[in-house]
């Protein structure tokens, strides 16, 4: 096999070992813990779930779109400066929260604040997989990122039955450690040579205006956060428990989000060679197929389980999550059609996407809280795969009207495409 063959299958294997252990986490929590347990744990997972990303739109997608060679060592360490300063700040934010919460909410309070206090170390050890990517070395975050998995299934293991939500936070948090040491080893060679003055210097170009990770944080806001943080405000305004319900379904497609992060991060580079607009829209379109088979067969899978297995993997929550097995299993359906819509506009047209994610993924929202409100917490998960297929249906439909203009004689495809 070919280096780059070879680095392909270490860049998948990575995303499956980060798919891997989010997936592993939310089921050993939900073994571990009550349903109420669960929920708390959920809550805090899906605010951890939506800084993750709200750091990877600004950090890690500009940072794994630097082709300079020269310039790659500083914007590693610029990424991973700003990722640790912001997550400090997040993560103070985070534990005063938990410490003001009423008697009432103190299991909760008691997630949130131990979430702040490890906050800085799981985003720092997840923003090292963006630098090894950046620097084409997808090995080295394959081995952090498997020591990762095998670290914290290890620490959970170890956890008594009945263990505090907060108590899991924390372990999940402190088991960090060993795979940020091993990354932050493992990338030390590539960026030496800074000093304080320096560092400080190569924080700038983040909080200026124009920065493309403003972009990019505006797209994952109104396209995946906007989402989570309606799920998460499901347990403010009704029940904890359809927090919970909700997260422990979304957490058996675990696996589709490996192919979904793979289409996304691997992608554009396989897609923009195709010839013209209808090579790339060939493509993507066997690609979203084969992705929208693939969710509907695992979702089949899925239901047909019988319930010892269920409880198995989700413990309390199983009975709760199963009801909104064929809901979800629609979604992951359809989301694989829209991701592929979206890879096609980012190959074809990179500014074509903002728009569509702003209103469809509001409507997704106002979806979402609608269905609840007519018809519980199977009326939300079937508003977000209403919402998922308007956005896909809306995405394949700019496609077909998006012109691409022919490239001039001598002008490199994605040169064009980036006009």
């Amino acid at each position: 096999m070919s280096r780059r063959g070879l680095a392909a299958v270490a860049s998948v294997l990575d995303q499956a070992a980060s798919s891997a252990t989010n997936i592993l986490v939310l089921v050993l929590a939900a073994r571990l813990s009550s349903a109420a347990g669960f929920a708390d744990f959920s809550m805090v997972y899906v605010a951890f779930t939506v800084l993750l990303g709200l750091n990877m739109a600004y950090v890690g997608q500009p940072l794994v779109l630097e082709k300079d060679p020269e310039r790659l060592a500083t914007a590693c360490r610029s990424g991973l400066g700003f990722t640790g300063a912001a997550a400090a700040a997040a993560g103070a934010l985070l534990a005063l929260v938990g410490l003001l919460l009423p008697g009432d909410a103190r299991s909760t309070g008691a997630a949130f604040l131990a979430l702040g206090l490890v906050l800085p170390l799981v985003l720092l050890q997840d923003g090292l997989r963006y630098c090894f990517s950046a620097l084409r070395a997808p090995g080295r975050a394959l081995a952090a990122d498997a020591l990762r998995l095998a670290c914290v299934v290890s620490a959970l293991l170890l956890q008594p039955e009945g263990a505090s939500a907060g108590r899991l936070v924390l372990v999940w948090g402190l088991s960090a450690l060993p795979a940020l040491a091993l990354g932050l080893w493992l990338l030390r060679p590539s960026v030496r040579g800074a000093t304080a003055t320096g560092l400080l210097q190569e924080l700038r170009p983040y909080l200026r205006r124009g920065y493309l990770g403003q972009r990019f944080l505006v797209e994952f806001a109104v396209g995946n956060g906007s989402s989570q943080l309606a799920v998460l405000g499901l347990g403010a305004f009704a029940t904890p428990l359809a927090v919970g319900a909700l997260r422990g379904a979304t957490t058996l497609f675990g696996p589709l989000n490996v192919l979904f992060n793979s289409a996304n991060s691997f992608g554009p580079p396989v897609v923009g060679r195709a010839s013209g607009k209808r090579g790339v829209v060939r493509l993507t379109a066997l690609m979203g197929g084969a992705l929208a088979v693939t969710g509907a067969g695992w979702g089949a899978v899925l239901y047909a389980l019988p319930e010892r297995v269920g409880r198995e993997l989700l413990g309390d929550t199983w009975q709760a999550a199963a009801a909104l097995l064929p809901a979800t299993g629609a979604q992951y359906a359809v989301m694989g059609l829209g991701t592929c819509a979206l890879l096609t506009l980012r190959v074809l047209n990179p500014r074509a996407t903002l728009s569509l994610q702003v209103v469809f993924s509001l409507l997704s929202v106002g979806l979402l809280l609608g269905g609840y409100a007519v018809w519980g917490v199977a009326g939300a998960a079937w508003g977000l795969a209403l919402g998922s297929a308007s956005k896909a249906a809306a995405g394949w439909l700019r496609v077909a009207r998006l012109r691409v203009p022919a490239p001039a004689a001598g002008a490199p495809a994605d040169q064009v495409r980036a006009a």
